[in-house]
């Protein structure tokens, strides 16, 4: 459910634009074949593929699995934390449009559709954007508790706390809509709330549901309402699982948490949680009850249920100190070797590099503006992690090339930037100024 939160309006195009144009990256525009290979399958290309062989290579590296790794030793953090859900991490990254958004009740104009923002094999298949992508399927199997950790995909910009793939955990729980279910949730908040009695944390709660946060209109206030405080109960006392160590050491010192009320087109009532950690509040995860309708559609009825969805480099970064959000995929001893599964260590940095800094001035086509997503795909996939960030400099995209192991040479980023134009005019059609 995090996720949604960063599924955000498309951004203004670098150069000249028409209104409402979005460029896509076609298969013949980009040179791919008419069949690409991904997992050991073979897919047809159409006029929507966009996944770019850069993205496609961090598929089978799943990092949630890799022992010793931060975002695995933070996945086991979480799933000790729930030890009677059943625990999944192998579901495909490769889902149809309807799965990632139809059966989530997403509208169809949502932004996160476009391939400006999602990536495309062709138009019946797509990379995850969320793991809420596998709820109806996980729903429709029986789980009633259960952890979903994987990879999902995003287009988006380039800088020090975004990456085009990263790792969240899904967490749902169901109740029977009926007098026994509302027991055994009752049962479970008092069984929560007693245990959070006796810890040090201040929570600032709002309404469990409200006119603008309101109950959906198939469900039982009543059934709604122990359902939310169910949700927040559990999850503040995650907050204390995961913060608790470090933010809330002393009488003096408690953990904070906040709720704060949100939208989601797949919750209702939504909430968002922010935690106070090193003088500043940080958004953390979103969460809420689950809409009927994707319980209806995974056959489970007579069910009501929360969920929620957090992202493991977040709060990685957090815990750890890690400033920069390609060093998860750093292969260089000196970052790995600083970690040991189970525990959450601070990052020593092993090396600043200096910045070699380049500007590409260009004008798109009139008819065919060149979204920003499209130019750091193409950044991404000539350069790889040796790009920092992408600045925009009186609206000229400033392209930032620092490496993270090693000193780069002028003559080695002259290279590199010499592809990036190439290919900007041979596969965007831009004229370079």
């Amino acid at each position: 459910m995090l996720c949604t939160a960063r599924i955000l309006p498309s951004r203004l195009p670098l150069r000249p634009c028409v209104s409402g144009a979005r460029r896509r990256i076609s298969g013949a525009s980009s040179g791919l074949p008419e069949h690409i290979e991904i997992l050991g399958g073979r897919y047809p290309t159409d006029a929507i593929t966009n996944v770019t062989p850069a993205i496609l290579n961090k598929l089978s590296l799943r990092l949630h699995t890799q022992p010793a790794h931060p975002l695995s030793t933070l996945r086991a953090l979480i799933e000790a934390h729930y030890p009677d859900f059943a625990h999944l991490s192998s579901l495909s990254p490769l889902v149809t449009p309807y799965k990632n958004f139809d059966e989530l009740s997403f509208p169809k104009d949502h932004p996160g559709r476009a391939v400006t923002d999602s990536y495309y094999v062709n138009k019946d298949l797509m990379l995850r954007t969320h793991t809420s992508a596998h709820e109806v399927e996980v729903f429709r199997k029986g789980e009633t508790k259960w952890l979903l950790t994987a990879d999902v995909y995003r287009r988006d910009e380039i800088d020090g706390s975004h990456y085009p793939v990263f790792h969240q955990v899904e967490g749902a729980r169901v109740f029977s809509a009926d007098a026994a279910g509302m027991k055994e949730c009752q049962e479970s908040n008092a069984d929560l709330a007693q245990k959070l009695a006796t810890e040090n944390i201040v929570i600032e709660d709002v309404p469990h549901i409200s006119p603008t946060n309101p109950v959906q209109p198939t469900h039982d206030p009543r059934h709604s309402e122990l359902v939310a405080k169910n949700l927040k109960l559990s999850l503040n006392t995650l907050m204390l699982k995961l913060f608790g160590g470090v933010a809330g050491s002393s009488a003096q010192n408690p953990l904070k948490v906040r709720w704060i009320e949100a939208y989601f087109p797949f919750t209702s009532p939504s909430f968002e949680v922010e935690v106070f950690f090193q003088g500043k509040w940080l958004e953390i995860l979103g969460c809420g009850v689950v809409r009927q309708a994707t319980l209806d559609t995974a056959g489970v009825s007579n069910k009501i249920g929360w969920a929620f969805g957090l992202g493991l480099e977040r709060i990685a970064m957090i815990l750890y100190g890690i400033p920069d959000i390609r060093l998860f995929w750093s292969m260089d001893p000196r970052f790995l070797s600083q970690f040991e599964q189970g525990k959450i260590t601070t990052f020593r940095p092993y090396s600043k590099y200096p910045s070699c800094f380049k500007d590409v001035s260009f004008w798109s086509p009139k008819d065919k503006p060149l979204h920003e997503n499209d130019f750091c795909d193409l950044v991404r996939d000539v350069a790889g992690d040796i790009v920092e960030d992408v600045q925009k400099a009186s609206n000229i995209p400033r392209i930032n090339y620092r490496s993270m192991d090693r000193s780069l040479s002028n003559e080695e980023v002259n290279g590199i930037q010499a592809q990036v134009v190439s290919r900007l005019k041979d596969q965007m059609g831009v004229e370079i100024r």
